[in-house]
């Protein structure tokens, strides 16, 4: 497989840059069946059955985003990812020219706080706080910004700190939202209930890889940076006796999905399906799922990983038909865009 294949046109008035006016109000693509339909979001209650097993990911995005200035002068912006046992952070950074080892990093209005660059892990940096607070989860509440899509190409305002983030969103740690759960208020949350469907949650922290582009045209030799995910007790519970039960489950997003398939293509001793880890799951076409029997997740963007996840679950030629079936009718595209419902094929 080549990066080129999984190459689309998006003129770019598509892209959403802005949230709807309500939560819910966006459109659906309907890909049950082997022709594309278009509808509303609000349809996908019709769309469930008393008994479908809903898988949601709970994570909460934080102000990963600092913008300072190194040492020398020079402007430089860093996205946290990850504490380390030794305190440090790993994190991607922007800057003219990268900072050497033992160097220093300034943030804030007076400069008030200070990291040192410890090194590298690949494509990432380690960074250590220096001075200024007493953690890094201090330094993001106080200097961090909310770390929106470079695509949105505009800094985040108020109406972001509400809606780049799920209603059900409980555990800090990502740096992009899951963006298919910000389609659901409280409200359809109720009324999904309401009609027997069960909702259960995992956690899957987004990590800033996923704002990194594939850089090989050798898909098979991209690596993925890992992410932290947990599958809470309750959840494991669900999904097997779904299983058993020949129930619908529904992912809610591809982190969702990730995150399942990945605790249960890592299981050992008998239990199908892990419970916490790191994963660097890269699920492209020919992939064998083991959990997930439906998808709901927003469009994504041209020569991604994401892209090349749903091409593996719905059918390439089918998403691709899709994708076009999509710029065509004018759909908003990514993470504040519209969405699209995809039940499994049986793939030769």
């Amino acid at each position: 497989m080549l990066l080129s294949d999984f190459d689309y046109f998006l003129p770019d008035d598509l892209i959403a840059r802005h949230p709807t006016a309500q939560r819910g109000l966006s459109r659906l693509l309907d890909l049950r069946g082997e022709q594309s339909l278009d509808t509303q979001f609000s349809a996908f209650l019709d769309m469930c059955d008393p008994g479908d097993l809903l898988v949601m990911n709970d994570t909460r995005v934080v102000k990963a985003r600092l913008l300072g200035r190194k040492e020398s002068g020079g402007k430089v912006e860093v996205m946290l990812e990850r504490p380390q046992p030794d305190g440090s952070w790993l994190a991607m950074l922007r800057a003219s020219h990268t900072p050497v080892v033992g160097s220093l990093l300034y943030f804030g209005n007076k400069d008030e706080v200070c990291l040192e660059m410890r090194g590298r892990v690949g494509d990432l940096f380690l960074l250590k706080l220096k001075s200024g607070a007493q953690s890094m989860e201090a330094v993001m509440r106080e200097h961090g910004q909310l770390p929106l899509p470079p695509y949105m190409e505009r800094p985040p305002e108020q109406d972001d700190e509400d809606r780049y983030q799920t209603v059900y969103a409980q555990d800090p740690g990502a740096v992009a939202a899951p963006t298919a759960g910000l389609h659901f208020s409280e409200e359809f949350l109720e009324a999904l209930k309401n009609k027997g469907v069960e909702i259960q949650f995992v956690t899957l922290h987004v990590g800033a890889g996923t704002f990194q582009p594939v850089r090989v045209e050798n898909v098979a030799a991209h690596r993925m940076h890992p992410e932290r995910y947990f599958i809470p007790k309750l959840t494991m519970q669900a999904v097997q006796k779904a299983k058993v039960e020949n129930r619908r489950i529904t992912a809610v997003g591809t982190t969702s999905l990730r995150a399942l398939e990945a605790a249960a293509a890592e299981a050992q001793n008998a239990e199908w399906m892990a419970e916490k880890g790191d994963t660097r799951l890269f699920i492209t076409p020919g992939y064998g799922f083991k959990v997930v029997d439906r998808l709901l997740t927003n469009f994504h963007l041209p020569k991604s990983t994401l892209l090349m996840l749903v091409q593996a679950f719905g059918g390439v030629e089918r998403l691709k038909q899709a994708y076009e079936h999509a710029v065509q009718e004018r759909y908003r595209f990514f993470s504040y865009g519209d969405a699209m419902v995809i039940d499994r094929m049986a793939l030769e």
